[in-house]
């Protein structure tokens, strides 16, 4: 990844064998993203609702399901918000090791988020001071260098209801696949009806702390209610659902069989003496946007 001068004519990047990316383009692209992705809850888990819906047997979880999908409704008929909370930018940037930038690709970003958020709700503030930056940066960004050239971007809006319910647990190994579903269905429990249930779990299985936070978001960003692709994983996924909806919490705290619509689930290799788990909520209200530059 190299940024390249307007001043230094192109055919240098073919010399280079780099591919040539705009900053403006892709702040440009990236913002009416984000800007669309705010105001359309996930048409994945909107499904996931409506098959909830058809299953459920308890009155006021049925009640509750009905309120959020009809509120889903409305907010995609009349191009708002489905929920106030238009949280924390995050994006997952894929990079090739041969893209050019004719800027910063970070300040690109940055701007693409501020022009995204002109119309929603401006979230983020200096942690001590709690002083609001008034356009909703910085996002929190996760970059991967990859090979070719290419240039891939991830958007998750995570609101701080859902976000402030997640956690981590560092087992030991001894604690197994038994101590993986009891760790993440105890957070699950101590978050009660707080992340606005039915929610979607990211669970992150392995590395190191901050490697299992990492996964559990990452987790996130697959297609809603998409089994891993790996059988073991998805094994576990179907189990943490299994145990989480035994908690009876229910679709807004209310009771019923959904307390959670899906389990994702990440796994790295990890040190021989551990065992971390990473657990992030989110509510329903998930808003996402993959936006694929260069194409």
């Amino acid at each position: 990844m190299r940024i390249i001068p307007a001043c230094v004519d192109f055919v240098k990047c073919v010399w280079y064998n780099l591919v040539m990316y705009k900053c403006e383009e892709i702040t440009e692209k990236l913002a009416a993203g984000i800007d669309a992705a705010l105001k359309k809850v996930d048409p994945d888990v909107v499904r996931l609702l409506e098959k909830a819906r058809a299953e459920e047997d308890n009155e006021r979880a049925a009640w509750a399901l009905d309120q959020i999908i009809e509120n889903d409704r409305v907010a995609e008929c009349t191009d708002s918000y489905p929920c106030q909370d238009t949280g924390v930018a995050m994006l997952f940037v894929t990079v090739g090791q041969d893209a050019a930038f004719d800027g910063s690709l970070e300040e690109a970003l940055q701007e693409g988020v501020r022009r995204g958020y002109a119309e929603a709700r401006k979230s983020i503030a200096h942690p001590l001071t709690r002083l609001n930056t008034g356009d909703n940066t910085p996002a929190v960004v996760y970059y991967e260098l990859v090979t070719g050239a290419g240039l891939d971007v991830k958007f998750l809006a995570k609101g701080a209801g859902s976000e402030n319910m997640g956690g981590v647990r560092m087992l030991t190994p001894s604690k197994g696949r038994a101590g993986i579903i009891s760790a993440v269905t105890e957070i699950v429990r101590e978050a009660g009806a707080n992340p606005c249930p039915p929610i979607l779990l990211g669970v992150g299985v392995g590395g190191t702390m901050e490697k299992a936070a990492l996964l559990s978001k990452k987790a996130l960003l697959r297609r809603s209610g998409e089994p891993s692709a790996d059988a073991e994983t998805a094994a576990l996924e179907r189990d943490i659902l299994e145990a989480v909806n035994a908690l009876g919490i229910g679709a807004q705290g209310l009771g019923g069989r959904h307390t959670a619509l899906a389990c994702a689930a990440e796994t790295a290799y990890t040190h021989i003496g551990m065992l971390p788990v990473a657990v992030t909520v989110q509510c329903h209200s998930v808003r996402h946007a993959h936006m694929t530059f260069g194409e």
